[in-house]
């Protein structure tokens, strides 16, 4: 199996992420503020959330055996799943623990300039790593809409660090605010507020990626384009009368599987089918390398 194109930007962001991470983490135990800490963990957390994309595009590679006879694809889905609740349950769920105890035990901010000069840092890593996103993104886009493609995608991975990236530049932002405002007006309970705001950012990223990542998980159909294709192909044989009912689901995002319920003529014998068989799912899978799986079911004449 071919590297995904999602893997480079995975690996730039898993790299920058380690980084930020213990740059920020520094920075919030010197100046002890709450929104620096929130950033530290979404960083952290996000660094775990590439490792376990990794991971889980290595585990989906392996080949069929005796136990999974259609192969491992689905465990990528797995992961993400994983991922976006982890973003929910650490990132977000932290971030807003955090932001709550500082409002109700507010601590100023001291040496505000090293928020300052790490928020800049890290605001130039991510926008690196955001770029690579992007860029993997737009190869997989082409012409479609924004969110149309997201719905459509049958690779998670190939938004979720887009998506990962654009909340933590978000966040940065919010922290900066936050920090500014909390020294401007001095409110220490402003910084406990961003680090809510930073929580409810992840909280919404968060439930997108779940849901798409779910939806893949249970198993979605191939795309609409692939289902007239194969109707196509099936109906172009001289011997069949029609294709009653076509059945795709994703079992990776290369990977589908196709049921076909055809009606072929009734003076064909036994042997005729089976060569008739074989042939429509040769010449589907030559087309369409992504089948994995091509399952013909002949369907009796209705009177």
């Amino acid at each position: 199996m071919a590297a995904p194109e999602s893997r480079p930007a995975i690996i730039a962001a898993l790299v920058g992420n380690l980084l930020i991470a213990i740059t920020k983490s520094i920075a919030a135990a010197i100046t002890g503020s709450s929104a620096m800490l929130s950033e530290a963990v979404h960083s952290l957390v996000d660094t775990g959330n590439e490792v376990l994309l990794l991971y889980g595009q290595r585990r989906s590679a392996r080949p069929p055996d005796e136990i999974h006879p259609f192969g491992y694809g689905r465990e990528l889905y797995f992961w993400c799943f994983v991922v976006a609740l982890l973003i929910f349950a650490l990132g977000a769920g932290i971030s807003i623990y955090e932001g709550v105890v500082h409002i109700r035990h507010p601590q100023p901010i001291t040496k505000p300039v090293i928020n300052f000069v790490v928020l800049g840092l890290a605001f130039a890593f991510e926008s690196a790593s955001w770029w690579v996103a992007w860029r993997g993104f737009q190869k997989v886009r082409g012409d479609g809409s924004f969110w149309h493609v997201i719905r459509a995608s049958k690779d998670p991975t190939s938004f979720m660090v887009l998506f990962e990236d654009t909340a933590a530049l978000i966040g940065i932002v919010i922290a900066a605010m936050g920090t500014a405002l909390t020294v401007q007006l001095n409110a220490p309970w402003i910084d406990g507020a961003a680090s809510i705001l930073i929580g409810l950012v992840l909280a919404a990223v968060a439930i997108v990626l779940a849901r798409e990542s779910k939806d893949l998980l249970i198993g979605e159909r191939a795309n609409p384009a692939l289902q007239r294709a194969i109707r196509q192909a099936a109906d172009s044989e001289p011997c069949v009368r029609s294709v009653k009912r076509i059945l795709t689901t994703h079992m990776a995002p290369d990977q589908v599987i196709a049921s076909l319920d055809v009606e072929f003529d009734d003076d064909l014998t036994i042997p005729e089918v089976e060569k008739l068989i074989g042939r429509i799912e040769g010449g589907l899978r030559d087309r369409h390398p992504e089948l994995a799986r091509v399952f013909i079911r002949p369907e009796p004449q209705r009177g």
